[in-house]
């Protein structure tokens, strides 16, 4: 055993694949700008949040004991449930501690051996994961595309079909309204892992009129901690009644569901943090582009800058942090091999001259790697 984790951590190494943990420190105490992270809107150090957490562990305590069918359901996570509702049009709400158990928990619950399921290509490692565990059949769709996704729907009718609001990774959006106009053609259920969009997209986007079930996470735009699934009554109850995760693990801290509450609520009062966002991801692509940076068409916070090496992208984002930016690294399998990429995050802290600076660096180091890329692709001269 030991001789086979120091060889595969060697391997790792050597294809610019080992994760290791890196201790992370705030705005306020670094100099470094982030953008790296999925704080949106920038609430995760809102004071006015941090006194709702103060409050709600005053009121409930810091965690909540049990599970939720024993003694872990409190008044708190009825409050939040019932607002989510409110904002999605389901019926009913189901918290989760993360979006990874969450996703995880639905698909092999919800699943089993006799159904197909119909995913796109690029869904979330934990709607695969659970549906391996499920023992369901998978079909996998090409990346947005609707018509591939036609021709597996009119296959497979009375399916279900999962996709993402906006993709983790690449920062663009499913088709939702093709995709729930299929479904509902062909008697398919819709289930959208809306982590992404959820508070920053408009809530007509993914709601109960388009999907069956929605997933939600409160750690992105929410800046928090959990999640949820959304669905109808029928649909929570028979989750709350045989989910595994859900049974057997200890609740959602009734303070972390008292502050996303108010944590929704700041951000349905602040419309300016999401006009904020929107501008500088308006002045990080119109930079790019004057700079000959080469961008995808993804209009959301995520924008990923194509790489492709896996030890090139770690040796830009050295060098990024180096000059006092955080920007991830991403690798496979997180993507497919050869897709290596640069995943910067913009939120509605930046300043407009943090972007400018951040586009100027980059520019300056991508121009490096592409002339040293093709100075060692040259023909060598031949010496005797």
């Amino acid at each position: 055993m030991t001789l086979r984790i120091s060889k595969e951590l060697a391997e790792f190494q050597a294809a610019g694949l080992l994760r290791q943990r890196q201790v992370s420190v705030t705005t306020q105490q670094s100099t470094l700008i982030d953008f790296s992270h999925n704080d949106y809107l920038g609430l995760a150090h809102e004071p006015a949040l941090a006194q709702a957490l103060y409050d709600g562990a005053t009121a409930y305590g810091v965690g909540s004991r049990a599970s939720p069918l024993v003694s872990g359901y409190s008044q708190a996570h009825v409050a939040l449930e019932q607002r989510l509702c409110e904002i999605t049009g389901h019926q009913a709400c189901m918290l989760f501690s993360s979006g990874f158990s969450a996703n995880s928990a639905l698909m092999n619950t919800l699943f089993n051996a006799d159904d197909t399921v119909i995913a796109d290509k690029l869904v979330h490692a934990s709607v695969i994961d659970g549906l391996k565990d499920s023992g369901s059949k998978i079909s996998r769709f090409l990346h947005n595309d609707i018509n591939s996704a036609a021709r597996i729907i009119e296959r497979n009718p009375n399916s279900a079909v999962v996709t993402e609001s906006v993709f983790s990774m690449d920062g663009d959006v499913a088709p939702i309204i093709e995709l729930s106009d299929l479904c509902k053609q062909h008697g398919c259920w819709l289930i959208v892992d809306d982590a992404h969009g959820f508070g920053v997209l408009p809530s007509s986007f993914v709601n109960a009129n388009k999907v069956d079930i929605q997933v939600v996470t409160f750690g992105k735009a929410l800046g928090c901690q959990g999640a949820a699934i959304l669905a109808s009554k029928e649909v929570i109850d028979y989750l709350v009644a045989t989910c595994r995760e859900y049974i057997y693990s200890t609740a959602l801290a009734p303070a972390n569901a008292y502050l996303t509450l108010a944590a929704i609520n700041w951000q349905h009062t602040h419309p300016e943090l999401l006009a904020q966002l929107t501008a500088n991801i308006v002045l990080f692509r119109q930079l790019a582009l004057a700079n000959n940076i080469s961008i995808t068409s993804s209009t959301t916070a995520i924008q990923p800058i194509m790489i492709g090496d896996n030890h090139h992208v770690i040796a830009i984002a050295q060098q990024l942090k180096q000059q006092g930016f955080i920007v991830g690294a991403i690798r496979s399998p997180t993507v497919p091999k050869g897709q290596a990429r640069l995943r910067i995050t913009l939120n509605a802290q930046h300043k407009a001259a943090d972007i400018q600076s951040l586009v100027n660096t980059l520019t300056q180091l991508i121009h490096q790697y592409t002339d040293a890329k093709q100075g060692a692709l040259a023909p060598q001269a031949v010496t005797k």
